[in-house]
């Protein structure tokens, strides 16, 4: 009975430890995940300066409302919405916010996630990468080298003739069919 009761005992004592752990834990992961997600402390696009700027009303004025949100906001736009997911011509896919060319339908590829993905930009002038901790998790964001507009993200998933994977929002490209 005595035995039963010590192991009872350290059953209760360890499950109460494993709580304060947790407790623990999350006080100080919690608010430093916050605050390593929060734009504030992330260097961004936006700090840098980019040879097409415009005013927060301008960029409401030229793009439209799905735009503006991914362009200047960095949101996401819901995955198997974008026509260019399924563009397949052979062209030019640029930037919504200021035409510069981005990727070449050459280096599309279906990665099945429901985004426009591409191996490569066209160059490697054409987009800038800056580090994103937005979400709890560290990612490399893709963003126009002229305008400074939300792009996506690149992965290290990739096919393997380079083994990225640039997953792009199509709302925030344009696709210009190649002239024959």
């Amino acid at each position: 009975m005595m035995r039963m009761r010590r192991s009872l005992h350290s059953h209760e004592e360890a499950h109460s430890m494993l709580t304060r752990r947790f407790l623990l834990t999350n006080c100080v992961i919690g608010p430093a995940t916050w605050l390593g997600s929060s734009r504030l402390f992330t260097l961004s696009a936006a700090a840098e300066a980019f040879q097409v700027a415009h005013t927060d009303a301008e960029w409401r004025k030229l793009l439209t409302p799905d735009q503006y949100a991914v362009l200047r906001q960095s949101a996401t736009e819901r995955p198997f919405t974008s026509p260019l997911l399924n563009e397949h011509r052979p062209g030019v896919f640029a930037c919504a916010g200021c035409d510069l060319s981005l990727f070449s339908s050459e280096t599309k590829f279906e990665s099945g996630t429901g985004w426009p993905s591409f191996w490569a930009p066209l160059n490697e002038q054409a987009v800038g990468t800056t580090r994103d901790n937005t979400l709890g998790m560290i990612r490399v964001e893709v963003h126009c080298s002229r305008c400074g507009g939300h792009l996506g993200h690149v992965f290290n998933d990739g096919p393997k003739v380079t083994g990225l994977r640039y997953c792009m929002n199509g709302v925030a490209m344009t696709f210009n069919p190649a002239t024959t």
